[in-house]
């Protein structure tokens, strides 16, 4: 008997909610492609691999479907003397491999219930960001699960690598923080019961060399962290779930904007006595850009979440949490001092004229002093990136800006790519994935770092829709030649 051919654009058709249809809609094939066709010239210095991570379910949804439910898939660009080659393929997480089996999905979602397997309610999908350590490209989750290696060439899955954590319960955060100058990797994990946070450094073999809990008032969400040479910067912030709520088997976010945002300064091999925590207004970051030292003062610049408010300026929390879990960003440039001395702190709005996230910069500076961001202009509505923007992190400067069409297109979070024999740090590319809804066409853009506001020096045309996604990494050279299998 024939099988009903799916609509690529609703493989589930439409009661699952808006995240796997139209321009959300996933893929259903692993593809490979080469030599496709290219609009201007793939700079002859830009060598390395662009991956991005996205959720990309297999099977139906049991319930309304969260993007943070789906199955982890990589995309990859792999830029080698002027040649490209493209790749997409899932992450065989311990769940895809569970689903394989059974042939269908097992998980309700964090929009439903907390309900599935007993050993996993959730499932660790590995889908919300890639970075490069230790030879290969790790994928984490959004809630902390266990990294997955990955070939970051072939894109074949390695395995999960528990030698990052140091008991089989623990996690690694979504966002971890690689030294590119010692290649050590610094790391949070939390969770629902006391003490609700534990810090964690791995060596550049990925072995575990110190993890220490840190006391929190309770528990919390926290997404992403910072480095510097000789610090570790976490955070506290008013997100948290709903106790009573998940009691009862569902999972809810809640802000509180009656407290503040602290966020702590702990050596790289400190333990929690040695952290020192700073106050500031309540609100919600989910990503960082960078962080550095500065005499007796640590910096941190982010992108901070704007709270929703009432009609009379009041803080709506209800609406800020809403919009956390729904993942409508409204976010500023934003800039964070604490000074280790004095114990004095502040922050500031750098630019407060546009929304800006997923941001990216040269990589090999993480936790030393960087002067430019590569960002996403994002639209307050919905879980879309109208174009690509950069910044002076220094003056909050806006130094040029793309979109091939602001109402139309969709990017992926782009990423800078140093220049073979970079000269300055901006000397370089910035990489993204575009897709104009209207046009349906789906290019890779390859951008002079140096001015944006040119346009793509390439335009690599692909065959298929790449649904959107989260975050992305760029892998040098020496990096994929340090590759394990």
């Amino acid at each position: 008997m024939n099988q009903p051919i799916k609509d690529p654009d609703a493989p589930f058709g439409h009661k699952y909610g808006p995240f796997v249809t139209d321009v959300f809609a996933p893929l259903t094939e692993e593809e490979t492609y080469a030599d496709l066709p290219v609009i201007g010239e793939i700079p002859a210095d830009l060598n390395g691999v662009y991956l991005r991570n996205s959720p990309n379910p297999r099977f139906e949804p049991k319930g309304e479907y969260h993007p943070f439910d789906g199955d982890g898939m990589l995309h990859s660009a792999h830029f080698e003397n002027g040649r490209l080659v493209l790749r997409n393929k899932w992450v065989r997480t311990d769940a895809w491999q569970h689903e394989d089996t059974t042939q269908g999905a097992e998980y309700w979602g964090i929009r439903q219930t907390l309900k599935g397997r007993e050993d996993q309610p959730i499932k660790d999908s590995a889908n919300t960001d890639v970075i490069g350590h230790a030879g290969a490209a790790l994928t984490t989750w959004y809630l902390a699960g266990v990294p997955y290696a990955v070939d970051p060439i072939t894109l074949e899955t390695l395995g999960p690598r528990y030698n990052y954590l140091d008991k089989p319960d623990s996690g690694m955060s979504a966002h971890c923080k690689v030294d590119e100058v010692t290649g050590e990797l610094m790391y949070f994990d939390y969770g629902d019961h006391w003490p609700y946070m534990w810090y964690g450094v791995a060596d550049a073999q990925g072995e575990i060399t110190h993890r220490v809990p840190i006391e929190l008032p309770g528990n919390r969400l926290p997404h992403d962290m910072a480095i510097t040479e000789h610090y570790s910067i976490l955070h506290d912030h008013p997100v948290f779930h709903d106790e009573e709520a998940r009691a009862a088997g569902r999972h809810k976010i809640v802000f509180d904007s009656t407290m503040a945002s602290r966020l702590g300064v702990i050596p790289r091999k400190g333990d929690a006595a040695s952290i020192r925590w700073f106050e500031f207004s309540g609100a919600f970051i989910y990503h960082v850009i960078n962080a550095w030292e500065e005499g007796d003062e640590v910096i941190m610049v982010a992108c901070r979440y704007q709270p929703a408010k009432n009609a009379d300026g009041s803080f709506n929390d209800v609406g800020t949490a809403k919009m956390i879990s729904r993942l409508v960003m409204d976010a500023r440039l934003w800039r964070y001092r604490m000074n280790l001395k004095t114990g004095e702190c502040s922050e500031a709005c750098l630019d407060p004229d546009f929304n800006v996230e997923f941001p990216s910069y040269d990589s090999r500076l993480t936790g030393r002093k960087s002067e430019f961001a590569y960002l996403v202009d994002h639209d307050p509505k919905i879980l879309r990136w109208r174009g690509i923007c950069k910044y002076n992190t220094d003056t909050g400067e806006r130094l040029g800006a793309w979109s091939d069409d602001l109402d139309h297109c969709w990017y992926s979070e782009p990423w800078f790519a140093p220049a073979d024999h970079q000269k300055a740090e901006d000397h370089g590319y910035v990489v993204a994935f575009a897709y104009n809804d209207e046009t349906r066409n789906q290019e890779l853009q390859v951008f002079d770092a140096q001015d944006l506001s040119q346009g793509p020096l390439a335009r690599i045309k692909m065959p298929t829709r790449i649904p959107p996604g989260f975050h992305a990494c760029w892998m040098k050279p020496e990096q994929i030649q340090s590759r394990v299998g």
